[in-house]
């Protein structure tokens, strides 16, 4: 049985050892989780909230699987991840692979309308909608479809980009905001409840040709949701 990780460094360290898509789409906004924002996600979902640890977990959207795996070093009972992109599906079978998690871990190539079942946990970093719009919600309805408990990153609201300075200068790497209220309204109408809400920093390196620099700073709005009873 896989050794289950429990502190967030050797999660870290385990995250960075998972290859990116070969061939990042820009279309499909193919951009990877760093380490430490997939390890700082995945530690609010494991010890803040007890949705990891023993639970079925579905990553949409899952990339070359950091979330994914994730879940299963820190103890997932299984998880799947879901992925239009073949090549990136099958990254994410050596990255599983690769750091010893290939029997708890399945890599489905598909589009995640096509997900059917129930899961205790969703986890997701979606499209933000910047090249095709409304592709978030795309994802958000389905995971409230399919999930109990779901973890969704999406572009931060106006009000809340103002914590950039503060977390660069920060080592606080979660801090509690408030929701967008189109998000609020859109997951209240799907049946979901918002448990909180966290903005984290992401950074994204130099990717495509439209890209001017060698690395962008940004922040995130991490969504956590729950079925309503």
């Amino acid at each position: 049985m896989q050794r289950r990780l429990v502190r967030k460094l050797d999660l870290t360290r385990a995250l960075s050892k998972v290859e990116p898509n070969p061939s990042p789409k820009a279309h499909l906004e193919q951009y990877t989780i760093t380490p430490k924002a997939a390890a700082e996600i995945l530690y609010l979902a494991a010890y803040t909230y007890d949705d990891i640890v023993d639970r079925n977990v579905v990553d949409l959207g899952c990339g070359t699987g950091r979330l994914a795996i994730g879940s299963a070093l820190l103890g997932a009972n299984e998880t799947v991840g879901v992925d239009i992109d073949g090549i990136a599906t099958r990254r994410a079978f050596f990255n599983a692979e690769r750091l010893g998690v290939n029997n708890g871990t399945q890599w489905l190539t598909a589009d995640v309308n096509a997900v059917r079942g129930f899961f205790d946990t969703v986890l997701q970093n979606p499209p933000f909608g910047v090249q095709k719009r409304k592709a978030d919600r795309i994802f958000l309805k389905k995971a409230l479809e399919i999930g109990n408990h779901i973890y969704s990153l999406h572009h931060s609201s106006q009000e809340n980009r103002k914590f950039v300075r503060k977390m660069e200068m920060s080592e606080q790497r979660l801090l509690p905001v408030s929701p967008s209220p189109f998000l609020k309204n859109f997951i209240l109408e799907h049946g979901g409840e918002i448990r909180g809400v966290y903005t984290l920093m992401m950074e994204t390196p130099y990717m495509f040709k439209f890209h001017k620099r060698r690395l962008y700073k940004y922040t995130a709005d991490l969504y956590v949701i729950e079925q309503s009873a």
